[in-house]
C-alpha cells in the first residue's frame, strides 16, 4: 500500500487558497479514479482505491498545515507504511503556476507542512510533487499570496492542471517519476 499525502488547511474558507493545492489533487485523483467516499480517520479524511495495480490510500490531514505530519504519523504507524512509499503534494512558490516537479527527500524550504511531516516521521526520504503556484515577486507578498485564492483567470487552467495530473497519476503509481513529469508536461502543451 502506498500513502499519498494532500496538504493543505481545512474549512471551507480555505478550501480555493492556493496552499490547498494538495487537498485539490487528491480529490482529483480520488474523483479521476473511482475511490471510496472520504472518511474521517487519524486527524484527517481519508479515501481507498487503487491506481493501475497499486492499492492507495490518500489522505487530507485536518490538523491544519503546521501539524500535518501528526496525522500522515498516525496513519503511517496504523498501516505500517514507511516512508518511501509515501508522495505528498503541495504548493511550491519557486514554481511557475501550473508546473510541477518530483522528487525524493530534500528541506522544507520553509513550507510548514512539511516540516511538520520532517518532525513527526523522523526523516526527509518520502516523494514530494511540488505544485507550482507561482511566486508574487517580493517577499512581503508571500503570505497573501499563499493564503490567497485562485484568481478567476487561473482557475479553468487549475482544473485542467488538476485532471491532468489525476490522468497521470497510473505513470506515479507504478513508480516512473520521470515519466510521471513528462505526461503531465505534454498533457499541459497539448492544451495550451
Amino acid at each position: 500500500m502506498k500513502l499519498w499525502i494532500g496538504l493543505g488547511n481545512p474549512g471551507s474558507s480555505m478550501s480555493g487558497n492556493r496552499h490547498n493545492i494538495g487537498f485539490m489533487t487528491v480529490d482529483a485523483i480520488a474523483e479521476r479514479h473511482g475511490f471510496t467516499p472520504w472518511r474521517k480517520r487519524f486527524r484527517g479524511e481519508v479515501a481507498e482505491g487503487r491506481i493501475g495495480r497499486q492499492k492507495i490510500l490518500l489522505l487530507k490531514p485536518q490538523t491544519y498545515m503546521n501539524l500535518s505530519g501528526e496525522s500522515v504519523q498516525q496513519v503511517a504507524h496504523f498501516y505500517k507504511i514507511p516512508p518511501e512509499a509515501m508522495t505528498v503534494f503541495h504548493d511550491e512558490l519557486d514554481l511557475e503556476f501550473g508546473r510541477l516537479r518530483l522528487k525524493r527527500g530534500g528541506g522544507a524550504a520553509g513550507h510548514n507542512g512539511l516540516r511538520s511531516m520532517d518532525r513527526c516521521l523522523g526523516t526527509v526520504d518520502y516523494w514530494r510533487v511540488r505544485m507550482g503556484i507561482g511566486h508574487p515577486g517580493a517577499r512581503e507578498r508571500v503570505t497573501g499570496h499563499v493564503l490567497g485564492d485562485f484568481a478567476q483567470a487561473e482557475k479553468p487552467l487549475l482544473q485542467a492542471w488538476l485532471e491532468n495530473v489525476a490522468e497521470a497519476a497510473v505513470l506515479l503509481a507504478d513508480e516512473s517519476p520521470e515519466a510521471y513529469m513528462t505526461r503531465v508536461a505534454l498533457l499541459q502543451q497539448e492544451q495550451g
